[in-house]
């Protein structure tokens, strides 16, 4: 079967957005407009899979929306919604619990590293996700997912779910009329020069939302231009020059990690970069890494700022988008209930 190209992907509203969020995703997602249908999401099911402060919630909602917006989401050309608003990511993840195996989701790493040694505390919420996150995709159809490295094996469960659903339902899928590969097997897309941004503290770190080690690890978006370049001075660095030659940034995580930063920020390759300041200390590089950040960022700091200061647009975009979402959502469930045997 031959899909309509479409993008789906979402972000979890569960802190306040930071540069790899944007890097990392946000700013991919804008070009794709262009060359595919795309649907963006606010999974803020996804971030009740931990507790969650209500009102904190609805903040980090409304501000994620504001960040897609700012970056250059046009919700007339895109969908964008936030996930509860479309029941049918509830109704097709339970359907997928019951085909996803035990054993695919004790293998996915990011549930171990969560979970650690307190596995049994926490909610099998946060165990089951990645079944929420195959209905958040295959309930589009989507053929292609902007990720991170990070969520790489959880976009390959995606395809064995959605293999298993049209192995499984084969004969019933055939009966209906349907074509025999229901779902898609998903492309991951994985993009730029800094797919994932290190803490500034600590080059072995994933920037984050819950960095706790220093104030100064992680720039976020609504910080204004003197904190962005108050934390580009203070980020960890070595007392070398840069390479001329990306090979040298091999064993140097925090070299690396800001020039990947500058890179994707420019829209350049780290070897660009590198064949301009190579040889230079970070005396020089640091400056010029920190005006090209409040360049790119402080403009977007502003424009969020003006999208938060009007919360009913916000809910008004959102949930124009969760309309058009659920007629295409409720298309793709009605099949199912008839593929599965549900009676309507």
């Amino acid at each position: 079967m031959t899909f309509t190209p479409r993008v789906f992907s979402g972000i979890k509203p569960s802190g306040d957005l930071h540069l790899g969020n944007y890097l990392g995703a946000i700013r991919r997602f804008v070009p794709m407009q262009d060359t595919h249908d795309c649907i963006y999401c606010v999974v803020d099911m996804h971030a009740i899979t931990v507790w969650q402060d209500p009102a904190e919630l609805r903040r980090w909602t409304l501000e994620l929306t504001a960040a897609y917006l700012a970056a250059g989401l046009d919700p007339k050309r895109t969908i964008l919604f936030n996930q509860s608003q479309v029941y049918q990511h509830a109704e097709l993840a339970w359907i997928f619990n019951c085909v996803a195996r035990m054993g695919w989701m004790n293998r996915m790493t990011q549930w171990k590293d969560k979970a650690g040694k307190n596995a049994e505390a926490q909610s099998v919420g946060l165990f089951a996700y990645p079944a929420l996150m195959a209905a958040d995709i295959l309930l589009y159809k989507a053929t292609h997912v902007p990720v991170g490295e990070d969520q790489k094996q959880h976009l390959e469960l995606t395809r064995d779910i959605a293999q298993k659903f049209n192995n499984d339902f084969s004969a019933s899928i055939a009966a209906h009329g349907l074509d025999a590969d229901y779902f898609p097997l998903t492309e991951p897309v994985i993009t730029g020069a800094a797919t994932r941004v290190r803490s500034l503290r600590d080059g072995a770190k994933k920037m984050s939302k819950s960095e706790s080690s220093s104030d100064m690890a992680t720039i976020y978006l609504m910080d204004d231009a003197d904190m962005i370049a108050k934390k580009i001075k203070k980020a960890k660095s070595d007392p070398e020059p840069l390479p001329s030659e990306e090979v040298g940034l091999k064993e140097r995580p925090e070299a690396d990690n800001l020039v990947g930063i500058f890179a994707a920020l420019s829209d350049r390759t780290k070897a660009d970069v590198l064949s301009e300041f190579g040889g230079q200390g970070f005396g020089a590089f640091k400056p010029a890494l920190a005006d090209l950040a409040v360049s790119v960022l402080g403009p977007m700091a502003a424009e969020m700022r003006r999208y938060v200061s009007d919360p009913a647009e916000i809910e008004r975009i959102l949930g124009d988008g969760a309309t058009r979402a659920g007629a295409i959502a409720e298309q793709t469930m009605a099949e199912v209930r008839k593929i599965i045997g549900f009676v309507r």
